[in-house]
């Protein structure tokens, strides 16, 4: 009887899709936002075809050829050096930079792949080595570096760079300073995971003054003139420096290799092991990133930028400090669709954050992001719903607009220091405004930033096809380091790819005859 009766029972209704949420303040579909922002993502990160890897491949290693020679000439740059490579150039937010020196380049107009490379002009990485860090003087974030404990060697290198100090401290007397506290100023050194030596007095750090200013100069010129030197010594297959072009502290290179133009900035910049004791307080606070990577992965270094508090700072003096070391290794910790909701709204706010110039980088969303990623659930952040890519890019503008109103955005390494302090209200309401209006209409600012990844992505492909098939007004066959007329070096890479799965494959050109490739598998050459 009961099987008879549960076959009559009517069955229960069939679960029904559970409609998609929507955003109360644009009425857009979450799920909707979410797809554009997957496409957007997927756009922008391209097709990286073996012709690509191999174009960006020279043009590094054209760079660091240069900076070799600017070594092997001028003799200051540390012999042993260890560059910083970022993903992306200066305008997209891997450096906190004062907008206004950043100049002005498209993606697709301008070049097609871009880079940020940080270059030690000072590499501090000696833990018997004792460094001020002279913090009496500038904001949070902010410190003089004086070259006085540093031994000869390093004085004498960098004497043409170096500065005394005259005068007082803004606002003291020469009895206050006088009466300065050793121990308060020991607490602004550098000292590792080893003892900061004992100073007689704080005016045994005065003077000899590592200055950035006059390191920009220096290094504007250098590299200028190695620039100038390869140019003059132009070989079959090297990349053509087409555009050298300093903006602030950068120096802005791009190279036009094979199909690609690749950009590249280049900042000279101090660097340090270890971990300054101004940021101790970071260490001790819960992150996102406890469990994933361990604490000598997280704070394996920092660097000193020259760049000044945009409060009235002084650029002959000022360097800012830097996480870019711990920030690749946060990266890795973020969830992919916090991840992807970011390099959306990057795309979204690099097209209105432009022109004008109003004091707001991208650099403050990524601060935002990794603020975010410790206050947010980790479960939340990476949720598979369709929606969630959606929602949490409509996040981060929200997060955003607070912080311009509130014109308060604390530096996630040091969050005494308000990255927004000196916005004004004028500059705070345009900036505001400009995000209400994307705001109110995400979706539409989402196709814009598709369109013109699309028309980036097109002109790259044009272009591509004009140097390699036919040559181009200014851009001669001769100066590509891939003609598929002449050696099909892409496809016979790709083949071999196929061939040797796991194993390691290495290519290798003479500059005087590119049609003649060796390639190396594991240890045998071919």
């Amino acid at each position: 009887m009961d099987s008879i009766m549960s076959a009559v029972t009517p069955r229960s209704p069939a679960p029904t899709k559970k409609p998609s949420e929507l955003d109360f303040r644009s009425g857009a579909s979450l799920e909707q936002l979410s797809a554009q922002v997957s496409e957007l993502v997927q756009l922008e990160q391209g097709e990286f075809r073996d012709q690509t890897a191999l174009e960006v491949h020279t043009a590094k290693d054209f760079i660091f050829n240069m900076l070799g020679l600017v070594q092997k000439v001028d003799q200051r740059l540390p012999v042993a050096n260890e560059y910083l490579l970022l993903s992306g150039g200066a305008r997209e937010g891997v450096l906190d930079l004062n907008p206004e020196d950043l100049g002005d380049y498209v993606k697709g107009a301008d070049f097609d792949l871009d880079f940020t490379l940080l270059v030690p002009a000072l590499k501090l990485h000696d833990r018997n080595q004792p460094v001020t860090l002279d913090m009496r003087h500038s904001p949070p974030c902010h410190s003089w570096l004086s070259l006085r404990l540093c031994d000869s060697n390093i004085l004498s290198r960098w004497s043409i760079c170096c500065q005394e100090e005259s005068g007082l401290l803004p606002g003291g007397s020469e009895e206050e300073e006088d009466q300065g506290d050793v121990g308060e100023i020991a607490a602004f050194l550098f000292s590792g995971k080893g003892s900061i030596p004992s100073l007689d007095s704080p005016q045994s750090l005065d003077g000899c003054y590592f200055s950035p200013s006059l390191v920009v100069d220096w290094f504007w010129n250098v590299v200028s003139e190695a620039v100038e030197e390869l140019r003059r010594s132009q070989q079959r297959g090297i990349p053509t420096p087409e555009r050298l072009e300093r903006n602030g502290p950068l120096t802005t290179i791009i190279l036009q290799a094979g199909s690609s133009r690749v950009l590249y900035d280049l900042l000279p910049v101090v660097s340090f092991r270890g971990w300054p004791a101004v940021a101790q307080g970071w260490l001790t606070a819960n992150h996102f990133w406890d469990g994933k990577i361990t604490e000598e992965e997280a704070i394996s270094g920092f660097y000193l930028l020259p760049c000044c508090s945009p409060l009235g700072g002084r650029p002959d003096r000022e360097w800012r400090l830097a996480f870019s070391r711990s920030e690749v290794q946060l990266k890795k910790c973020i969830p992919f669709p916090m991840a992807q909701a970011f390099q959306a709204a990057r795309a979204v706010l690099s097209r209105i954050l432009t022109r004008p110039r109003t004091g707001l980088t991208l650099y403050h969303l990524r601060t935002l992001l990794f603020w975010a990623c410790d206050r947010l659930p980790a479960a939340y952040l990476s949720c598979p719903d369709t929606d969630t890519a959606g929602r949490l890019l409509l996040g981060l503008l929200d997060d955003l607009a607070h912080c311009i109103l509130s014109k308060n955005c604390p530096n996630y390494f040091l969050p005494q220091c308000n990255m927004l302090e000196h916005l004004t209200d004028s500059q705070a309401l345009l900036v505001a405004r400009k995000l209400a209006h994307v705001r109110s209409d995400p979706s539409e600012h989402l196709r814009a930033a598709l369109d013109q990844a699309q028309q980036a992505g097109q002109l790259k492909k044009d272009l591509g096809a004009a140097t390699n098939g036919h040559g181009s007004p200014g851009h001669q066959q001769s100066n590509g380091i891939i003609s598929p007329s002449e050696d099909k070096l892409a496809q016979r890479l790709q083949q071999l790819v196929t061939e040797n799965p796991g194993k390691s494959i290495s290519v290798f050109l003479n500059p005087d005859d590119v049609t003649r490739p060796h390639f190396r598998i594991d240890d045998k050459f071919y």
